[in-house]
C-alpha cells in the first residue's frame, strides 16, 4: 500500500518535473587490502526517494548507519543524490557483489565485485639470523611464508640487491583460492669470501608488490687457508733454508705438520721449519699440513736447489754382431742441467753431445770403451763420467806371436794369439800332413791359455801353442797355420819355426871368454909389476902356483897363515872341457868368506881356461922341484903363459887359487824345461838350451 503510493506520487512529479531518476556515477570493481578500507560510490539524480545497498542480492537497509552492520555506512548528501558506501576495516567476508538499487524508481546500479587482497607474512629463515656453513660444502637455506595471502605469494632470494638463481619454489594449498605456507630452498656452496655476506628472502604478492624481507647473516666454517713460503728460494746443496708456514682458518688451528717428497719430516712441529737443502729437494717439495676441526689444508713448494751432476741411468755394455746398429744412453741430472758429451776412452774428440750416442753399421773399429761425461753449467759445481763397453762380433783376429829359433832334433814352440767374439770355437794347428785342436799327436802338443787381456772390445783371448818334440829339417821349411772360428766365420795365420845353429853359439862363448882371460892375466901382470918394483927380495918358491887336488893331498902353511886345504882334493889332470885356476895375493887381499859361511869360500875367486893336455885334460906344466916333501906342488907358468916373469906367483890356499883382482868369471847354462808363454813386446820367448849340460862342478862366487 505505501509502495503503491511512493509510486504514485513519484510518476506525479516525473511528469511535473519532466526529468526520470537515473545513475549519476555507479560503483565498479574494487580490490582492497585486507584491514582496509573499501569505498563504493552511488549518486542519483532526479531522485528524491529511498535508496539501498545489497550484498549479493542482501539489502543492508536505507538507514544511512545501517544498523547490524558495524563496519558498513553509507554517506554523502542524501538531497544531492550522494549514497556511497563504506566498509572499514575491510575483511575476507566482505568480498562479494554490490549494487546500488533506487527502490522508488526501480533502478540497479551494476554490480560491483569487491576483492579483498591479503598480503604475505614476513618469511622465515630456518637457522637464523644467522646461520653457520661450512666453507666447501653445499648447503641449503630454505625460507618459509606461512598465512592466508591472497593472491599467493613468491619468495626471492637476494644478494646486495642482487637477486639469485639456483632456488627452487614450493606451495602448500588449504582451499581452492588461497595458499597454506609457502617454502623457498637456495642451493649454494659457500666459499672464505662468504663469511658475514648477508642473504635477504623477500615474500612478494599482488596485495604487497614490494614485499616483505628477512635477512640473514652467514657465518662460515672453514678448513685453514695456507701459504707456504721459502727463504731463500734458491740455495746451494749444503746451505740452511727456512719454511714459513702461516695459515687462517675458523674455527682456529689445532696442529701443524711437515713432510718432504711425502715422508714425514720427524720432530718438526709449528708453523717454522729449518733444515739443510740437498739435491732430494728439487724433486721432492716440502709440504706443509695445517689442521682444524673443520677439516686440513696442504700446501707444498719446491726449493731452487744448485747441485752439480749425479748419474741416475748408467749407460750399458753391448755386444753386436759387424754391420749392425747400435746406442748407449746415459742420465745424469744436475741443477743446472750438465752438458752430456760422448768421447773413447784415451781421446779427446766428442763424438756426440747429449744423452744418446748412435753408432750406425760398427766395426772392428768401433770396439772399445765410450764415456758418457757430464759437465757441471753455470753452478761450476762437480762433474762426472760413466763407461761402457762395445764388443763387436765378427770373425776372429789370429796373430803370430814371436816363436825362439830352435835347433835341430831340439824342442821348439810356435804361438798365435786369437780375438774373437763370440768366443772362438776351436784354435786348429794345422800342416803339411795333419792337423791338431788339442792334445797331442806324434811329435806335437797343443796347449791352450787366456790371454792376460783381451783387446777393449774385441773379446776374451786365446794364446794357442803348439809344442815340436825333436824338430825336424821339414819342420823349418814348412809354415804352420794357426786358425781359429765361431758363428761369424774364421781367421787365422801361417807361422815359420826359424833355425838355430850350434856352432856361431859357441864360437860366441869362447871368444869372450878368451878376451876376459887375456884381460885378466894383462891386469894381473901390471900389478905384479908394479908390487915388484916396490920389494927388494922375492923368494922363489912363491913364484910358484900350486893346483888344488893335486896328488900330494897335504897343505902346507906358511909364517901366518891359516891351513885350508883339503885332503879330497882331485889331481892335476881335470878330465873336463874347463878348469878352474884361482889365484890369491895375500899380502893385497885378505881372506875373508863374502858369503858368510855360506858356500864357504875364501877371498875372491877368478877362472882361467887354459888348455887342453891331450886326452882331453887340462894341460899343466911339470912341478917345481922347490916343493918340501909333505907340502902342495907348485907350477911354474911363466913360459906357457909367455909372460914377463912376475913379481909373484900366487900359492893355492885352502884348494883354491885367489888373485887381488876382485872379478870372476863363470859360465852358466839354464837347464832344458817347458816354461809358460812369453808375450813380453819384443823379446824372444827362448826358454829352452841349446847347448849340452856342463859335467864339472862350477865355482860359486858372490862379488
Amino acid at each position: 500500500m505505501l509502495v503503491a503510493a511512493l509510486l504514485v506520487l513519484l510518476f506525479c512529479f516525473k511528469g511535473r518535473a519532466g526529468l526520470s531518476p537515473h545513475f549519476l556515477k555507479q560503483p565498479e570493481d574494487l580490490v582492497v587490502l585486507l584491514g582496509e578500507e573499501a569505498w563504493l560510490p552511488c549518486a542519483l539524480g532526479a531522485y528524491r526517494g529511498l535508496v539501498q545497498w545489497t550484498k549479493d542480492g542482501l539489502a543492508l537497509g536505507g538507514e544511512r548507519d545501517l544498523p547490524g552492520w558495524s563496519r558498513y555506512w553509507i554517506s554523502g548528501n542524501a538531497a544531492s543524490g550522494q549514497h556511497d558506501l563504506h566498509i572499514r576495516p575491510v575483511e575476507l567476508e566482505d568480498e562479494a557483489s554490490y549494487e546500488c538499487q533506487a527502490t522508488q524508481a526501480g533502478l540497479r546500479s551494476q554490480a560491483a565485485q569487491l576483492r579483498v587482497l591479503v598480503p604475505p607474512e614476513p618469511p622465515q629463515v630456518l637457522g637464523g639470523p644467522s646461520v653457520s656453513l661450512v666453507v666447501g660444502v653445499p648447503a641449503n637455506l630454505t625460507c618459509r611464508s606461512r598465512g592466508e595471502a591472497r593472491p599467493s605469494q613468491e619468495l626471492l632470494w637476494f644478494r646486495d640487491g642482487v637477486r639469485l638463481d639456483g632456488t627452487t619454489f614450493h606451495k602448500t594449498l588449504l582451499k581452492e583460492g588461497a595458499s597454506g605456507s609457502v617454502e623457498s630452498t637456495l642451493f649454494l656452496t659457500p666459499s672464505s669470501h662468504d663469511d658475514g655476506a648477508t642473504l635477504v628472502c623477500r615474500a612478494r604478492s599482488q596485495a604487497l608488490p614490494t614485499g616483505r624481507d628477512t635477512a640473514i647473516t652467514l657465518s662460515l666454517q672453514y678448513p685453514p687457508v695456507v701459504t707456504l713460503s721459502a727463504e731463500p728460494q734458491t740455495v746451494q746443496e749444503g746451505e740452511k733454508v727456512t719454511f714459513l708456514c702461516q695459515a687462517t682458518a675458523q674455527p682456529p688451528v689445532t696442529g701443524y705438520r711437515w713432510a718432504k717428497g711425502g715422508s714425514p719430516v720427524l720432530g718438526a712441529r709449528g708453523p717454522r721449519l729449518e733444515i739443510v737443502a740437498d739435491a732430494s729437494f728439487l724433486t721432492e717439495p716440502v709440504s706443509c699440513e695445517v689442521s682444524n676441526a673443520v677439516g686440513s689444508a696442504n700446501r707444498s713448494t719446491a726449493l731452487d736447489v744448485l747441485f752439480g751432476p749425479i748419474l741416475q741411468a748408467k749407460p750399458e755394455a753391448k755386444s753386436v754382431d759387424i754391420g749392425e746398429d747400435t746406442s748407449f744412453s746415459c742420465a745424469w741430472r744436475g741443477n743446472p742441467l750438465p752438458r752430456i758429451t760422448w768421447t773413447r776412452r784415451g781421446g779427446t774428440q766428442v763424438l756426440s753431445s747429449g744423452p744418446t750416442l748412435r753408432l750406425p753399421s760398427v766395426g772392428p773399429e768401433d770396439a772399445g770403451d765410450y764415456v758418457c761425461r757430464a759437465e757441471p753449467g753455470r753452478s761450476g759445481l762437480g762433474g762426472g763420467a760413466a763407461e761402457a763397453r762395445l764388443t763387436v762380433n765378427a770373425p776372429p783376429v789370429v796373430t803370430a806371436l814371436h816363436s825362439a829359433p830352435a835347433f835341430l832334433r831340439g824342442p821348439a814352440r810356435l804361438q798365435c794369439l786369437v780375438f774373437a767374439s763370440p768366443a772362438p770355437e776351436a784354435v786348429v794347428w794345422s800342416w803339411d800332413e795333419g792337423f791338431l785342436e788339442a792334445g797331442s799327436r806324434g811329435r806335437f802338443l797343443v796347449e791352450t791359455f787366456p790371454a792376460s787381456e783381451g783387446l777393449g772390445g774385441q773379446g776374451p783371448g786365446l794364446i794357442s801353442v803348439l809344442h815340436i818334440s825333436g824338430t825336424q829339417e821339414s819342420d823349418f821349411r814348412r809354415g804352420f797355420n794357426c786358425s781359429a772360428r765361431n758363428r761369424l766365420g774364421e781367421g787365422g795365420t801361417q807361422v815359420h819355426l826359424g833355425r838355430r845353429d850350434l856352432l856361431p853359439t859357441v864360437r860366441i862363448v869362447a871368444g869372450v871368454a878368451a878376451t876376459a882371460t887375456t884381460l885378466l892375466m894383462i891386469s894381473t901382470g901390471v900389478a905384479l909389476c908394479c908390487w915388484r918394483h916396490g920389494k927388494s927380495s922375492f923368494s922363489k918358491q912363491k913364484n910358484l902356483v900350486r893346483i888344488p887336488g893335486s896328488s900330494n893331498g897335504s897343505s902346507s902353511r906358511g909364517p901366518g897363515e891359516e891351513e885350508t886345504g883339503s885332503s879330497e882334493d882331485r889331481g892335476p889332470i881335470v878330465p873336463n872341457g874347463h878348469s878352474d885356476l884361482v889365484l890369491d895375493k895375500k899380502e893385497a887381499l885378505e881372506t875373508k868368506d863374502p858369503t858368510n859361511g855360506y858356500y864357504k869360500v875364501r877371498g875372491v875367486s877368478v877362472s882361467l881356461s887354459l888348455g887342453e893336455a891331450p886326452g882331453g885334460g887340462l894341460f899343466l906344466p911339470p912341478p917345481s922341484p922347490l916343493g918340501l916333501p909333505g907340502t902342495p906342488a907348485f907350477y911354474d907358468f911363466n913360459p906357457h903363459l909367455d909372460m914377463v916373469s912376475p913379481c909373484r906367483l900366487y900359492r893355492s890356499r885352502a884348494g883354491y887359487l885367489t888373485t887381488p883382482h876382485p872379478r870372476a868369471f863363470t859360465s852358466y847354462i839354464k837347464p832344458t824345461s817347458f816354461g809358460p808363454p812369453d808375450l813380453t813386446s819384443g823379446m824372444s820367448p827362448f826358454p829352452y838350451a841349446a847347448f849340452p849340460t856342463p859335467t864339472h862342478q862350477r865355482l860359486q862366487t858372490h862379488v
